[in-house]
């Protein structure tokens, strides 16, 4: 009844009256995502309605009225059959002042006007196939590039930035020939990253570093969503950018890096924007290649190495270990580098993981980022360490039993989902410089078997990387302990009495051939398979083990 009214009144009334009835069917349909299917034909005639009504010469209230309706009608996808077309879209385009070529965005009373187009485009793009054919024969990327250029340094339209932003997203996300030409033709990397800075409002120190004001306002809501638009937009931009070929492009990747360590140091206006906002600043990291994430971290200035100095002084001697990490003024400093932004990365890490759930999505984009920052950077792996696998004193407890980072990780490595505990066996194993006795050290045997049978290293041994050859410092404690901990766990355990001390030669021989004939039992039924290790460390059927070894004994001996 609603739109067999509204429909009447559109065909037959004037700009008042069509104001009047829309802007009463908005109100009422506003939460409405789910329509009746008999009602179908009124509303795809009232769409078409709509856009003969918005090709006349109406009011800006008036037009504001059509394209709220019309964007609660585009929420249902088989409505756009009919009425998604190359004039229709080009409609929408003029009024989101898409196909404007002069530079002026001054009259304010047509914003509302922009940004109600731009939200009808977003729905209307990403419900239908035939509006996304359309965004590519309009060259519609381009013309939001254009749009974003008029108004990036413009905080008093956020809304038309944000929806802009919001729907370069969706055609980036929908058309991968998008991606290359917003990054090559459309310039859409620096375009994007200026975006960042302004909603950021970032001013440089130097020419990778940013001034931080710890103490400062949280952003804004719409800057904070049109932060985390653009940092959406970036990510499709981005996503096959991990080798860098050109100097140009590792220098606009370094100040994008730059701009995203500002955008961890800063706060959004509450809890969830701001780990939303932090969310997404680790998704785009990722695409960045691994070699201009040093600008994660930075060196102090000379004030604050002044101010570590003294820091230092103030620790008693016997504080070795926590002499090399220092907070001074809210700065994390490590062996005389801010760590500010990693730290923030490693925090962000422990809170997904404490959320228990949605790890794949949530938690693996960190944890590789946080892996490979430390494989290629030496400061940061040594930072990370010092956070997450501090020296060993209390060994009574198993590894994964506790509280800490580090007893959160290698809970993970028995994790269900196979790429959640790859990745976090795989970053304790770079803290521990891929060496298996140091992983062994922190993790006991038991949890690190996964990651050690896939690398063939159960044997022992080191992974492929190179890392400096400074040495791991044991405590008194662990020395003390070393002895009895048990391999398998990681844990100290009591010496416990051998159940075989007191068998006679009969019982031990009787035993034993009992264990035999029961593994022989699972074998041949095929409920165990007994395996060897290779020469090169990995796993194989026993026998195939076995036949290995015979080969290389007779090859030593007829070299012999």
């Amino acid at each position: 009844m609603d739109e067999e009214r509204a429909l009447y009144i559109v065909r037959a009334g004037e700009a008042g009256a069509i104001e009047r009835v829309l802007r009463d069917y908005s109100d009422k349909h506003r939460a409405t995502f789910k329509f009746e299917s008999t009602d179908e034909d009124k509303r795809k005639k009232l769409c078409e309605g709509i856009f003969k009504v918005l090709v006349k010469d109406i009011p800006a209230t008036c037009q504001v009225s059509c394209l709220e309706v019309l964007r609660i009608l585009s929420r249902d996808k088989k409505v756009l059959v009919p009425v998604t077309t190359k004039e229709n879209m080009q409609i929408l385009l003029r009024l989101a002042k898409l196909n404007e070529s002069d530079d002026s965005l001054e009259k304010v009373s047509e914003f509302p006007v922009i940004v109600e187009s731009l939200k009808c485009l977003c729905n209307i793009v990403f419900n239908s196939q035939m509006a996304q054919q359309l965004s590519l024969e309009l060259n519609l990327a381009a013309k939001l590039c254009n749009l974003l250029r008029k108004c990036k340094d413009r905080k008093f339209i956020n809304d038309i930035k944000c929806f802009d932003l919001r729907l370069l997203f969706l055609l980036s996300l929908l058309h991968t020939d998008i991606r290359s030409q917003l990054r090559y033709e459309l310039q859409g990397l620096p375009l994007l990253t200026q975006i960042l800075e302004s909603a950021f409002s970032i001013k440089w120190t130097d020419e990778y570093e940013s001034a931080i004001d710890h103490n400062g306002p949280p952003l804004s809501p719409q800057e904070t969503d049109c932060a985390i638009e653009a940092l959406k937009a970036l990510f499709n931009v981005t996503v096959d950018s991990w080798k860098v070929h050109k100097e140009s492009d590792s220098h606009q990747f370094r100040v994008m890096a730059a701009v995203l360590r500002h955008c961890l140091l800063i706060v959004g206006p509450t809890e969830d924007k701001t780990e939303e906002l932090h969310s997404n600043a680790v998704n785009l990291l990722s695409n960045v290649p691994v070699s201009c994430l040093d600008v994660l971290i930075c060196p102090l200035t000379h004030e604050e190495t002044a101010q570590e100095a003294t820091t230092l002084d103030e620790l008693p001697s016997d504080k070795t270990a926590e002499k090399e990490t220092v907070l001074k003024n809210n700065t994390m400093v490590y062996n005389g580098m801010n760590m500010e932004a990693i730290h923030v990365l490693l925090n962000f890490m422990e809170k997904r993981i404490d959320k228990g759930s949605s790890y794949r999505e949530g938690l693996t984009p960190v944890l590789s980022l946080l892996t490979e920052c430390s494989r290629a950077h030496r400061n940061i792996r040594k930072f990370l360490k010092d956070q997450v696998l501090p020296p060993l004193r209390d060994v009574t407890n198993r590894p994964e039993v506790g509280s800490t980072v580090r007893n959160k990780l290698v809970r993970l490595m028995t994790h269900v989902d196979l790429g959640v505990k790859q990745i976090a066996a795989e970053f304790l194993f770079v803290l521990c410089k891929e060496r298996v006795d140091s992983l062994l050290k922190y993790t006991g045997y038991g949890n690190a078997a996964g990651l050690l049978a896939a690398r063939g290293l159960l044997a022992g041994g080191r992974g492929d990387n190179w890392y400096s050859e400074d040495e791991d410092t044991d405590t008194e404690e662990y020395k003390n302990a070393k002895p009895n901990i048990n391999l398998i766990t990681g844990h100290l355990e009591e010496p416990m009495p051998n159940p075989i001390d007191e068998m006679t030669e009969e019982q031990k021989e009787y035993e034993a051939m009992k264990l035999v004939n029961m593994l022989d039992k699972l074998s041949r039924e095929e409920l165990l398979k007994p395996m060897g290790l290779k020469p090169d460390g990995t796993i194989t059927p026993l026998e195939e083990a076995l036949n290995q070894y015979s080969v290389i004994e007779e090859t030593s001996s007829d070299t012999d």
